[in-house]
């Protein structure tokens, strides 16, 4: 079994990566530690796991990390721009990126992250951890960026249309989470009594950027709260090229995704739609399209759990694809053979 170890382990996405490496068949989970300056040191891993969150200060994490085989980062990002240069120098693991840390291109980090990425040469050198798009690159791969939750939901759902060469002009993507999605700490913006349905990062959203670098085409990105605790909803409306049918794109989806342990298909959006109800506490992505043939517009729709799909299970089988362990994910934090 492979040691792992966790950096971040007290937040929303860090408590979802030690249940998942614990029920993992052919993980063992090691040493969890806080993210560096986090007051959640000492405090008991969750649902019963064995042991604490340790405190996440230098010295104790790069000596854990000689042991490791894997690294999972749940840290701020540009903690983990700067912390991923040490480990490499310190540790032969993989090392699975769940931060922002990684996923663009450096000339963007200073205006969509505010900070000039400190590690130029490894940042060109990492692989984005879109699962069943990027296998290849993953299984070499000794540091991966794990996808963003909502360019998760859109790239799984866009991404076969790229494919085919059907997009014909400016996609636009509606998507709203639940609060979790802010993280962990107490924001006025995220109290119960606060949260209505609202858009915010309106042009403005860093994951606009990294969804275009993935997807290989400009577009308009917009995100919402809503009021529940977890889950993505990605509405999207692309012009497509003129004769696209709706009997191509359910051959198209069915080719891409037929044998992809984690997504499913709904199928004619007329007929039935992915709901967050579907997909929350699961490690599953729900996709459905509809084309209209008149307009040459296809209508997609992508439903993930944030914290799941959108994150730690994702970030797993990245793991999982990187070794070649033929796993499925199933609810409840547990994995099936292949």
């Amino acid at each position: 079994m492979l040691k792992t170890l966790i950096i971040g382990g007290a937040g929303y996405t860090g408590q979802e990566l030690c249940k998942l490496v614990t029920s993992h068949p052919q993980l063992k989970l090691g040493h969890v530690f806080a993210s560096a300056g986090s007051k959640n040191a000492g405090e008991p891993l969750p649902l019963g796991i064995k042991g604490v969150i340790e405190d996440g200060n230098l010295e104790a994490i790069l000596a854990a990390a000689k042991d490791a085989q894997v690294i999972l980062l749940a840290t701020p990002h540009e903690a983990s721009a700067e912390l991923v240069p040490d480990l490499v120098r310190h540790s032969d693991a993989l090392i699975v990126d769940l931060s922002g840390g990684f996923r663009l291109d450096a000339s963007a980090y200073p205006k969509w992250y505010g900070f000039e990425h400190p590690s130029k040469d490894l940042l060109a050198g990492a692989v984005y951890g879109l699962v069943g798009w990027n296998d290849d690159a993953i299984k070499k791969s000794r540091l991966i960026a794990a996808p963003g939750c909502y360019p998760t939901a859109s790239l799984l759902a866009l991404k076969p249309l790229m494919k085919a060469g059907l997009i014909d002009g400016l996609p636009i993507i509606n998507a709203v989470s639940g609060v979790s999605g802010a993280g962990k700490s107490n924001k006025p913006h995220t109290q119960f009594c606060e949260v209505s349905l609202s858009a915010y990062g309106v042009l403005g959203h860093r994951h606009q950027p990294e969804i275009a670098q993935h997807l290989g085409c400009d577009l308009i990105f917009t995100p919402h709260l809503g009021a529940f605790d977890r889950g993505i909803l990605a509405t999207i409306t692309v012009p497509v090229k003129a004769g696209t049918t709706q009997g191509q794109l359910d051959a198209l989806y069915n080719d891409c995704y037929g044998e992809h342990p984690s997504v499913q298909l709904t199928g004619n959006l007329r007929e039935k739609s992915p709901a967050i109800k579907n997909v929350a506490y699961t490690p599953y992505a729900q996709i459905g399209w509809a084309v209209d043939e008149t307009r040459n517009l296809v209508v997609l729709s992508s439903a993930i759990d944030n914290l799941l799909k959108g994150a730690a299970s994702q970030a797993v089988e990245c793991i999982n694809t990187h070794f070649g362990f033929k796993l499925r994910p199933l609810p409840g934090y547990g994995w099936e053979a292949l």
